[in-house]
């Protein structure tokens, strides 16, 4: 990585508006304005490029430990920083399991080693991910990892005594528990979207009140405990018209969608190319447009990646028994750009809050998703938004290449990203 004292950026377009220049010195924002001094600094011409605080994702899953074949923890922040993080969110459903402040100080410790990005390590709500005794939530925030979110993402906790014990713990240290929405009864040999597509195909269908059941009785515990809930990967309509509801109560929930949810269909499993086997399946169009209308108007808080990279030999078999999951870090800006900025439904003033101020805000992890202001932390996303081009796996800094873009042109390209001042990317490599 490329470390220098000043970085002067030049014209560019803060959060989309008209532009300007930013000079950094050493970690922080130094000052913001026009017509600043250059002298003794490195200067990145950035006219037409849109500046952003540093993204950060709330829902990553780097591997390691256990399962290093697909990613660790220096390949997956590599492939955050090319796609414009300076943090990412490492779920606990690792090998062994991140249910101990062992393990959780383990994969921050890698982070703080890799240095390509902020490593928040997620820890377990129960012990190996079982869903029958809660893990050591406690002894996992006053970790070094200092751990505040808590899921067992890839599993429902469905057991609602153990989901409110959950809430009651984590209310100590204003923490917030994770829920990956899927009542396990209802999905048993579910392979996609239940409705019109899975019918034809004679395809397991995973109905969607698999997924707004959960919602709407944890929403409710979360009320009746005063704690807070956050919803992972949120994929219905259904869904976003319970939190909606929630939140009118004035309840403390809230909701991430994927980049993949707000563009891909149940239509493109009719190729059955396993690249679209993902947790929770792509939905209907309605759900699609449903899920861009809640981003839009805040319903849903954040877009998460839910970055979920597998060997080649996990996705390129049959449908019934390839791995689900799909990888996101690098292509989620452009995602975000085509169906929430290129439509008209958000800005990029937008898209920042979406993708770096709330989900910093939801965790509680310090120094990033601040604004872009002099005394800041300088950790900046720089992005050309008129580039187009087709997605090419090959040239991934994941250590796995399961995308369903691969030959779609999206919009968008990250050029540089800063953690703390340091520059991860620069023009358009890592560094």
């Amino acid at each position: 990585m490329t470390a220098h004292t000043k970085t002067l950026i030049r014209g560019a377009r803060l959060l989309g508006g008209e532009p300007q220049d930013v000079l950094i010195d050493g970690e922080t924002v130094a000052a913001v304005g026009t017509g600043l001094d250059a002298e003794g600094a490195r200067v990145i011409e950035a006219g037409g490029l849109v500046l952003l605080p540093g993204l950060v994702d709330l829902h990553t899953h780097l591997r390691e430990p256990g399962r290093e074949d697909s990613e660790t923890v220096l390949t997956g922040t590599r492939a955050a920083a090319a796609g414009g993080y300076t943090a990412v969110h490492a779920m606990a459903n690792t090998f062994p399991v991140a249910d101990t402040a062992g393990v959780v100080e383990q994969v921050w410790r890698l982070g703080k080693e890799s240095g390509y990005c902020d490593v928040q390590p997620v820890g377990a709500v129960t012990v190996g991910l079982e869903g029958k005794h809660l893990a050591e939530l406690g002894a996992m925030h006053d970790s070094a990892a200092n751990v505040r979110v808590f899921s067992d993402d890839g599993k429902c906790v469905d057991d609602a005594v153990i989901m409110r014990r959950a809430l009651e713990y984590v209310k100590a240290f204003d923490g917030v528990v994770a829920q990956h929405a899927q009542e396990p009864r209802l999905t048993e040999g579910a392979q996609m979207n239940e409705g019109v597509v899975s019918a034809e195909l004679g395809l397991g269908g995973w109905p969607a009140v698999a997924e707004e059941s959960v919602i709407a009785r944890d929403v409710l515990l979360a009320a009746h405990v005063g704690s807070r809930v956050h919803i992972c990967h949120l994929s219905t309509a259904g869904s976003v018209e319970i939190v909606r509801w929630a939140k009118s109560k004035g309840w403390n929930v809230t909701a991430e969608v994927t980049p993949h949810h707000l563009l891909l269909t149940d239509e493109l499993v009719r190729t059955y190319n396993p690249v679209y086997k993902v947790n929770p399946p792509l939905r209907t169009e309605a759900d699609v447009l449903a899920l861009r209308a809640a981003l839009a108007d805040g319903t849903i808080d954040c877009v998460a990646t839910d970055h979920a990279p597998h060997p080649h030999e996990d996705k390129d078999c049959e449908w019934p028994a390839a791995a689900m999951g799909m990888v996101g870090l690098e292509t989620a800006l452009s995602v975000v750009q085509q169906t929430m900025v290129d439509t008209g439904l958000l800005d990029w003033a937008g898209v920042a809050d979406r993708m770096s101020s709330r989900p910093a805000a939801i965790s509680g992890i310090a120094g990033q998703g601040r604004p872009v202001a002099a005394g800041e932390p300088a950790n900046l996303t720089l992005v050309d938004p008129d580039y187009r081009g087709d997605v090419d796996p090959a040239g991934f800094a994941s250590r796995s290449r399961n995308t369903p873009y691969e030959g779609r042109e999206l919009p968008g390209r990250v050029t540089h990203t800063f953690l703390r001042g340091r520059a991860t990317v620069v023009d358009g490599k890592l560094a």
